[in-house]
């Protein structure tokens, strides 16, 4: 058997197990949660056993929920128990519960997921202020301290330094930080506080250190924050300690830049709280919130496969409103690929309608009664009611306004507006015209008509048995096709765009062929295009002439040495950090960044390294400084410069 059969554990039992164990067993733990892959073995009662030896069986009962949710649920026989080693192996090796395990997570990231955009020149775009000015752009502070943990600051104070938690933060959300905001309440800020200080401790140690007992700890200032009212925070800690795990099992799936960037969240964030200031929505809520929309008439876009990591399949269908909002309609539920591959015809549970996703994607509906969600889903409440209406094709209003802007304007407006924060449904599409130009690697490159930018289409959901990849591998086959192209924008990329539908351009002659029944569209992760849906023209495998992914200015900067400096510090902690600045290594990291003209990111880089190599000691060899607050600061710093350094390297090349 696996771990896989294991319940999820709720963060506040595995933390509780792990604190109580000796000094000399939490050496032990990570070598004994290893041990337990091969041991757990399911009963039929629903409970789990895990054997370690004869006189120590751990078994793990979980609730309704399906979770481990409390400690007596949790159980051994050995004489040490609940103190013991076995027990808090086998829940240290058992999968991390959310919060609400039988709720919806918040559907909006933590403070800091979304990089900052900038409008100065990238030599100046932003400076962090550590112990001394490192720059003349300081646009974010972390020089300040919030308060002690003992006692936090009265609600809505500034907190006094002492704790050297950095304050002035609510730079790195950009539009999030505008608008009142309710004040934060003394609790909120110690959980703040006590979640800033395990985080910068999981940094320090990385993920090669990273192991049971810092991820406990992390899960405890987790629980905390959302026993404060503060469940964005604690899902941001949780998603650090799921990417620790992954990343020290190597799994398959996890992506070093991905922790990186949880990391950069979940420091960002808990910063913004601990200073005593709040932005709108920085507490959230535990589960989606919908209000009254009234009365809505909305048209079917597309529909988009939904494949999550854990195990969730679905699908999301697109809606646009004749305002120009855009309207998701989803039914995500367990099952993995094969249900979201069977979802895209499934019935649409909105209000009583007739119609299936296939129908709803290219047809539309009327609804009274509607609630809609901050992130624009739509929601199925009790006095919701839909009838179906003749959809619009995509040459008709309001779907041909999305294909009118021109590129680089509807690009700013998005970056702008900061609307890729969140990558969910409900995050804005694009539509253009485009010519296929061919294929390049693994993308399909086009030029947007009209003497455009060159873009990059990249699958957006890339696995084999999804047809998107399929379907722009044949695309790439007929350079010069025209093609209007709705996709969502990727916000890591420079020039690239994710399709998710594609149709024929208005009066052009070498452009698709579909069927009437398809309305003028074809969804990429449903449709799957045949010969017949191109003009009738010789199919030309090999285009004439090398195929260039044109320029990308975020490949070409030297950002890539920063970017691998983070990296670097997450995988191998602060140790890491330190001899990657020591020596000569310093002038090769630096002095390429100078002469680009990124002297921010220049200097906020030799901060790092020097204050991840200065530990100080006393004359017996003792560190005199042992907490990891300054190295935190100033790594949450150089992440937060190359963040908005790659992001206006994103917008320009939409130019």
């Amino acid at each position: 058997m696996s771990t896989e059969v294991l319940p999820p554990v709720a963060p506040d039992v595995l933390a509780e197990a792990v604190e109580q164990l000796s000094a000399r067993l939490r050496k032990k733990l990570d070598a004994a949660v290893a041990e337990c892959a091969a041991r757990a073995e399911p009963a039929s009662d629903g409970s789990v056993t895990v054997p370690f030896g004869e006189d120590a069986v751990v078994t793990l009962r979980p609730g309704a929920s399906g979770a481990v949710t409390g400690a007596d649920q949790a159980v051994c026989t050995c004489l040490l128990a609940p103190r013991c080693l076995h027990r808090a192996a086998v829940l240290g090796a058992s999968p991390i519960a959310d919060g609400e395990t039988v709720s919806e997570p918040p559907s909006e990231p933590f403070l800091g997921a979304a990089p900052v955009s900038l409008s100065e020149p990238l030599s100046e775009a932003a400076s962090v202020s550590l112990s001394e000015p490192l720059s003349e752009a300081a646009s974010v502070s972390l020089s300040g301290a919030s308060g002690t943990k003992d006692a936090g600051p009265e609600p809505g104070a500034a907190p006094s330094s002492g704790s050297g938690v950095p304050r002035g933060v609510a730079d790195v959300g950009t539009e999030a930080s505008q608008g009142p905001a309710p004040a934060l309440s003394a609790a909120q800020v110690r959980a703040a506080n006590a979640l800033w200080e395990a985080a910068a401790e999981a940094l320090s140690a990385g993920v090669t250190a990273g192991g049971t007992v810092v991820q406990a700890e992390l899960l405890r200032a987790a629980h905390t924050a959302r026993l404060a009212g503060l469940p964005r925070a604690e899902a941001a800690a949780l998603r650090v300690v799921r990417g620790l795990r992954a990343a020290r099992e190597r799994g398959q799936g996890q992506r070093l830049g991905d922790l990186t960037g949880a990391f950069r969240e979940l420091l960002a964030g808990a910063a913004v709280l601990a200073a005593g200031s709040s932005v709108p929505g920085a507490t959230g809520t535990t589960r989606r919130a919908y209000e009254q929309g009234g009365s809505l008439r909305v048209f079917g876009l597309c529909r988009e496969p939904v494949l999550s990591a854990t195990g969730y399949g679905g699908v999301a269908t697109h809606l646009l409103g004749p305002d120009g909002a855009f309207y998701t309609v989803s039914d995500v539920r367990p099952g993995g690929l094969s249900r979201a591959r069977g979802a895209g015809s499934a019935s649409v549970a909105l209000g009583g309608a007739v119609l299936d996703h296939a129908g709803l994607a290219r047809g539309g509906l009327r609804i009274v009664g509607a609630t809609v969600s901050a992130d624009g889903r739509l929601g199925a409440g009790r006095g919701v009611s839909a009838t179906p209406v003749r959809g619009v094709s995509w040459e008709e209003e309001p779907a041909a306004a999305l294909f009118a802007r021109p590129v680089h304007e509807a690009m700013a407006a998005v970056f702008d507006g900061d609307a890729l924060e969140s990558e969910g449904a409900g995050a804005p599409l694009l539509g253009c015209d485009v010519e296929v130009i061919g294929a390049a690697g693994e993308c399909l490159v086009v030029r947007v008509a009209g003497d455009g930018p060159v873009l990059r289409l990249r699958p957006a959901h890339p696995h084999p048995e999804l047809p998107h990849a399929a379907n722009l591998g044949r695309i790439a086959r007929y350079p010069g096709l025209m093609l209007r192209v709705l996709g969502r924008p990727d916000p890591e990329r420079a020039a690239t765009l994710r399709p998710l539908a594609v149709g024929p351009v208005p009066g052009a002659s070498d452009t698709l062929r579909l069927p009437e029944e398809w309305l003028g569209r074809a969804d990429l992760g449903y449709d799957r295009l045949q010969g017949s849906h191109f003009p009738a023209v010789a199919e030309r495998s090999v285009p004439v002439g090398p195929v260039g992914a044109g320029s990308d200015p975020l490949a070409d900067a030297p950002l890539w040495r920063v970017r691998r400096l983070l990296e670097t510090g997450v995988a191998g902690g602060r140790r890491a950090v330190a001899e990657a600045g020591r020596g000569a290594d310093t002038a090769a990291l630096v002095t390429p960044l100078r002469r680009a003209g990124l002297g921010g990111a220049a200097e906020l880089a030799r901060a790092l390294t020097a204050e991840a190599d200065r530990r100080p000691r006393d004359a017996f060899g003792r560190l005199r400084d042992a907490s990891a607050d300054g190295y935190a600061r100033a790594w949450l710093a150089s992440a937060v410069h190359l963040a908005a350094a790659e992001r206006s390297l994103v917008v320009a090349s939409w130019s």
